[in-house]
């Protein structure tokens, strides 16, 4: 193998060193650890390990932090690893072996299972708005299998064969350097989410393909890092962002209001028993209204 391993940690101190330890000694590995200004002592845990570590000095955002990692190695196949993940190193063979056999890949996913080893649902279709609106009205969650009500994949039959989604999780990729550094790596715009489908959706549209392979297997402690709703405001924006920049003018425009009544409705549907997670997504309304809010790429 001839692989990069770039894992972006910010406050990951209770997860960092089972997603790092596997891979630290492998074979054709080198992994590089990029702390974004964390607030805990994540690095500590790993310090007898053989690894690189990066001090961003700041959090720059979950696309920051790759772009940084990526820079650090040369290696013809990089993986993206969230911290709250755990990978062998057979199963990133699996994936290079993969994009080894089809030069026209430029990113593969695995099968990402949860802590008792359940299917977590990683394949996507492209946002519409369609979709946005589905989730504001909660209608995904009447119909989680229809096409038209939510982007990620959820039927289980699409998990027992190797697929070529709209996009995929961004938790655990690997991509084909050279395809990575000719879109420009990862759009540092967004701080946190919509960040892998806009990768996916642009190395498309260059020409590369995305696939997911079930022969691969990586184990996710999913959410382990902060509750969505703790994060909503950052999730508006985003979805506000990427609207703006792949969409065309009338439908980005729409997909804003529509993302403002996400916000509103997960709010008021929160507010009976979580009062701390209406006030995040009242938050998120409040960055999708104020003039300027969706714009900014940081936290709230």
């Amino acid at each position: 193998m001839n692989v990069d391993v770039v894992i972006v940690s910010y406050s990951s101190a209770d997860t960092i060193r089972a997603c790092v330890e596997p891979l630290a000694d492998a074979d054709g590995i080198a992994v590089h650890v990029v702390d974004n200004a964390s607030p805990d002592d994540a690095l500590e845990r790993i310090a007898d390990l053989p690894v690189d570590v990066i001090r961003a000095g700041r959090n720059g955002g979950f696309s920051f932090g790759c772009n940084r990692g990526a820079a650090m190695g040369n290696a013809e196949y990089v993986l993206f690893l969230n911290p709250d993940a755990v990978m062998a190193p057979a199963d990133v063979a699996a994936l290079v072996a993969v994009l080894d056999g089809d030069p026209r890949l430029g990113v593969v996913g695995p099968r990402l299972v949860g802590a008792d080893g359940e299917l977590l649902p990683s394949q996507r279709r492209d946002p519409r708005l369609r979709s946005t609106l589905a989730q504001a009205l909660f209608l995904h969650r009447l119909r989680p299998r229809a096409a038209w009500a939510d982007e990620q994949i959820r039927d289980p039959e699409h998990y027992d064969a190797p697929g070529e989604p709209g996009w995929l999780s961004g938790a655990c990729l690997l991509m084909r350097r050279s395809a990575f550094e000719q879109i420009g790596g990862f759009d540092e715009g967004f701080f946190l989410y919509c960040e892998d489908t806009d990768i996916c959706v642009r190395l498309r549209a260059s020409g590369w393909g995305v696939r997911y392979e079930p022969g691969a297997v990586a184990r996710h402690q999913e959410g382990s890092s902060a509750p969505r709703a703790a994060l909503a405001a950052i999730h508006a924006r985003s979805r506000v962002r990427y609207a703006g920049l792949h969409y065309a003018r009338p439908a980005a425009v729409l997909e804003r209001g529509v993302v403002a009544l996400w916000a509103a409705t997960h709010a008021l549907a929160a507010l009976p028993r979580r009062r701390s997670a209406a006030r995040g997504y009242a938050a998120a309304l409040r960055a999708v209204l104020v003039p300027g809010g969706a714009g900014a790429a940081g936290p709230p």
